[in-house]
């Protein structure tokens, strides 16, 4: 009769198989995901306690009145004073230069999403000799300060005949803008399929008309996400006016009427009527960010899903 081995007992101890490697390296994957993602929750959560609390401190010092901002920064207001931003809206003049604001800003950016995205488009989908030259020649424009700029753009501006008009703070603001504004379109255009244009070539489309009346409607959502940054950033421009409506008060923005109550406000002590005025300022923009919130995520995102 043949001698039968028997194979010992499996112990408690004896590892698994292969799948125990794969699930601990899952495990470890895991934890360091969870860490990670705690660690941006943290940093997003400091990041807003430090921009959202000088903006709440703002829109409270703006009901307050000037012993109260100084005595009690912290308080609630005893009660709403509106007076104040009556007060910077007429005798601070920061109606007009709100108003000049929305004009310069508007015909900026109106000018800077034609040109950029006309540019862009040609940039994206034709092929010339000299493109990827032109469109890097724009793109470097991003790398560019602003005030290296500020006297040769000085004198550009004064030899035009432009110095001090609005006219020549809208030309200066689309040229400004108009690096962002092509770098983000040519990309987005580069995903837009080119069978529609194919069809639309068929059809007997110009090239005008295509890209007016197909190929513009289809790039919308990254249209709405550049427009509302260069709007974002055209109406906190400083520098650009400053310089160029250093001698026209009457034409002045609203960052350099707020940026002389700040100064008068060191002699007449009208704090709560600065706070007033930065709080005009700051709201549109939050208003402007808030409706078109779900625009700006997917045009910033839908050229990544084509």
């Amino acid at each position: 009769m043949a001698a039968q081995t028997t194979l010992p007992p499996a112990s408690a101890d004896t590892p698994p198989d292969r799948p125990a490697i794969p699930a601990r390296r899952a495990r470890g994957e895991h934890h360091e995901v969870r860490l990670f993602s705690g660690l941006g929750q943290l940093a997003l959560a400091v990041w807003a306690v430090i921009v959202i609390v000088p903006i709440l401190w703002t829109f409270l010092a703006a009901f307050k009145n000037t012993g109260e901002i100084f005595s009690s920064p912290w308080t609630l207001p005893a009660e709403l004073r509106w007076e104040n931003f009556g007060r910077a809206w007429t005798k601070a003049h920061v109606g007009r230069y709100f108003l000049n604001s929305v004009f310069v800003v508007s015909c900026s950016t109106f000018g800077t999403m034609l040109l950029g995205s006309m540019a862009a488009y040609v940039l994206a989908r034709y092929k010339f000799r000299g493109n990827r030259a032109i469109y890097y020649l724009f793109v470097s424009g991003l790398a560019f300060p602003v005030f290296l700029a500020l006297v040769p753009l000085f004198f550009v501006v004064r030899n035009l005949g432009l110095l001090d008009t609005h006219t020549g703070v809208i030309l200066v603001y689309i040229a400004y803008s108009l690096p962002f504004t092509i770098f983000f379109l040519a990309a987005f255009f580069r995903t837009l399929p080119n069978s529609v244009a194919e069809a639309g070539m068929i059809d007997g489309c110009s090239h005008t008309r295509l890209f007016f009346q197909v190929m513009l409607p289809m790039a919308k959502p990254g249209l709405i996400s550049v427009a509302i940054f260069n709007i974002i950033g055209q109406w906190a421009q400083y520098q650009l006016p400053l310089v160029l409506l250093s001698n026209a008060k009457d034409k002045w923005v609203l960052t350099q009427g707020i940026a002389d109550i700040s100064v008068n406000a060191g002699y007449e002590a009208d704090w709560s009527g600065l706070f007033a005025a930065l709080t005009i300022a700051i709201l549109p923009m939050i208003l402007v960010y808030a409706i078109f919130q779900r625009q700006i995520q997917s045009g910033l995102t839908s050229g990544a899903v084509k």
